[in-house]
């Protein structure tokens, strides 16, 4: 039963793919992103995951987004975790010749669950997330201190790794391809219920068990409000990822 419906997502997420990609109307933009990903470890069940990213246009240069995320995770049965968390995001422009300039500040809560599965040669993970955006209010573009909720978001992530090198039967090398399609919920949301998709290919190395780098490309493809409009993204990315093990420090 599991296999057919993995099977049901993934001709879902490609029809839905060469279906987007025949509409019209496509702003291309090139972009870059740097992330920091401390992971803070408490115990075999609990742990603090967060995120700090930097995202800028590339042409010209310009900041685009910067977010803020912090999300607990506790792993609930064998294969699968519940998270909750909380993103605080600076919204700048999505076009970088904007004359104003003006970051608009969102308030974004979360909770999902997740699913790995390690199998001979590869590791397969489903991530569904909830989350609820409220943003900033903006009068005669001067921002208030006043928030409102937009719309729920309802977004889900198909992932899967490929380690290519190992060495003292450890992961150092890994390839990781991804794909998470999202979608608008809310009385607010007309045209555009479809949000986005990202696709992602990337190579991440371990550096030791508690350090790694990856670099990766990511297409970013955007539905705007009015349905007709839509961003089609091109990103580079460069992560790290801290592992703190506060479970092997307490052992010791």
């Amino acid at each position: 039963m599991k296999n057919r419906i993995e099977k049901a997502v993934l001709v879902f997420l490609l029809l839905s793919q060469i279906s987007i990609l025949g509409q019209k109307n496509i702003t291309h933009q090139k972009l870059f992103w740097i992330g920091y990903y401390p992971t803070l470890v408490f115990n075999k069940n609990w742990s603090l995951k967060n995120e700090i990213q930097e995202r800028v246009f590339l042409k010209p240069f310009q900041q685009h987004q910067l977010l803020f995320r912090s999300d607990l995770e506790r792993k609930i049965v064998k294969h699968w975790s519940g998270f909750a968390g909380f993103t605080f995001f600076l919204q700048s422009p999505n076009n970088p010749y904007a004359e104003n300039k003006i970051i608009v500040p969102e308030l974004r809560p979360n909770i999902g669950i997740l699913n790995n599965q390690k199998y001979t040669f590869f590791s397969l993970s489903h991530r569904y997330k909830l989350e609820g955006r409220f943003f900033a209010i903006v009068e005669e573009n001067r921002l208030t201190d006043d928030y409102v909720f937009s719309n729920l978001r309802m977004r889900y992530q198909l992932g899967i790794d490929v380690p290519l090198y190992k060495k003292e039967q450890s992961e150092k090398i890994i390839l990781k391809v991804k794909d998470e399609v999202l979608f608008n919920i809310g009385s607010k949301i007309v045209k555009n219920t479809f949000d986005q998709n990202r696709i992602y290919l990337g190579l991440q190395t371990v550096v030791n068990s508690n350090v790694a780098v990856e670099f990766g490309y990511l297409n970013w493809f955007q539905q705007q409000a009015n349905g007709d409009d839509f961003y089609n993204r091109d990103i580079l990315r460069l992560l790290f990822f801290h592992k703190i093990d506060f479970k092997n420090k307490t052992n010791e």
